[in-house]
């Protein structure tokens, strides 16, 4: 195979044609169209993962990576915490007790959850709490934090009595009556996700176990915290004893997720057409030239140029516009990309999103799809006119010409 005169071939035929400018003007557009392609696709999927992974940030601190609860009763007894501890020294634990209530402040009511937690411990798992605690004033025992949304919502501040309606009732006589009690305000947390801000509220696990009247050895759960907790489930969950499971933060937000993975898959596919109508181009573009060169090519192989050959030159057309047009779009996709992540040009609301700048990160399997299924859609952009070129009836064509 004549190597030499194939790229000779292909360097005159990207050459601008100016007795045929449509041809040229076809090609162009299809380098333009590939190269805005996988720009919009890389800046997408970027997107896409960055939302997904700030949102499973956020989720795993609020709930938690990993939440030893029992099956068989109420309480996780103190003893399990301490097993655990010995067992897995460099992992952080957590107990917590939980409850839901009714927040009272003036005439405004809200549901919510309080959560009693050893801010010690639970500062080292969670750094929303540990920000709160860095700024808020001494922790006492019937202290609470709350979240900024509530905070700003009802227009309280620091020291501020707030009341909680427990909806777990105490059975007293004949009647069951709720329990109320009030805690004072000594800092606020933001999560960045507005749901958790509004309805989640934190105080000492003490003061918790003295309004429900649970004993000091029982606790609701117990939160974990470890490097790998994907892998690190199944080895806490063999020492724990029977009648205790252990949940992971992904489990109690699997049909989000799921919904965010299809949600990611239908983009791509919708993206990709981007690239698939740009290819309409390279096919309208190449049989123009096919079109426009029969006698030249006629000429070729009848000097002994095969068809093989032939078909080569136009398939490696097709090719270097289309990659030529990948490889722009990448260039491009990065420079948007930089240019987004450095400068504010999309604002978002920082008491929603926690960053007032888009959250960008382009994982290497969706860089490379969009790569590998750009490069199959040029190729099979090129594969038509070039089998059109190779089988030309020579005989016709010289002798119409």
């Amino acid at each position: 195979m004549n190597r030499k005169l194939i790229f000779f071939f292909v360097k005159r035929y990207l050459r601008f044609d100016r007795e045929q400018p449509f041809i040229s003007l076809s090609a162009f557009l299809a380098f333009l169209g590939i190269s805005l392609g996988v720009m919009v696709l890389i800046v997408a999927m970027s997107i896409m993962n960055g939302f997904d992974k700030e949102l499973q940030r956020k989720l795993s601190i609020m709930n938690y990576p990993l939440t030893v609860v029992s099956y068989t009763s109420s309480f996780v007894e103190k003893s399990v915490v301490e097993e655990l501890q010995k067992e897995f020294p460099d992992y952080i634990f957590s107990p917590y007790l939980v409850s839901n209530i009714i927040t009272k402040y003036g005439r405004d009511m809200n549901g919510g959850f309080l959560f009693g937690v050893d801010f010690e411990e639970e500062r080292k798992l969670n750094s929303v709490i540990e920000e709160a605690l860095q700024n808020s004033d001494e922790i006492g025992k019937f202290s609470v934090i709350v979240g900024n949304k509530m905070y700003e919502k009802l227009f309280l501040s620091r020291g501020t009595k707030f009341t909680y309606i427990f909806t777990e009732s105490d059975p007293s006589g004949i009647v069951s009556t709720p329990k109320i009690k009030r805690f004072t305000i000594a800092s606020t947390f933001q999560s960045g996700l507005s749901s958790y801000d509004e309805a989640y509220n934190y105080t000492t696990i003490e003061g918790l176990q003295k309004v429900l009247g649970v004993k000091e050895n029982q606790y609701h759960g117990i939160h974990i915290s470890t490097p790998n907790p994907e892998e690190d489930i199944l080895k806490i969950s063999k020492a724990l004893p029977d009648g205790y499971r252990l949940v992971g933060w992904w489990e109690q937000n699997g049909n989000l997720f799921s919904a965010l993975q299809l949600e990611k898959r239908a983009l791509f596919i919708v993206l990709m057409l981007i690239i698939l109508i740009a290819s309409v181009n390279i096919i309208s573009s190449l049989l123009m030239t096919v079109m426009n060169r029969r006698s030249e090519i006629a000429l070729l192989i009848s000097m002994g140029t095969t068809e093989k050959e032939v078909k080569r030159i136009f398939l490696y057309l097709g090719v270097v516009i289309g990659i030529a047009g990948i490889l722009s779009g990448v260039g491009l996709g990065f420079v948007t990309l930089f240019v987004l992540e450095n400068f504010e040009i999309i604002s978002l609301p920082a008491d929603i999103y926690g960053s007032s700048t888009l959250p960008l990160e382009l994982s290497s399997t969706d860089f490379f799809s969009i790569i590998i299924g750009a490069f199959v859609i040029v190729i099979l952009s090129a594969l038509y006119p070039a089998n059109r070129a190779g089988n030309i009836d020579i005989v016709k064509v010289l002798k119409n010409e």
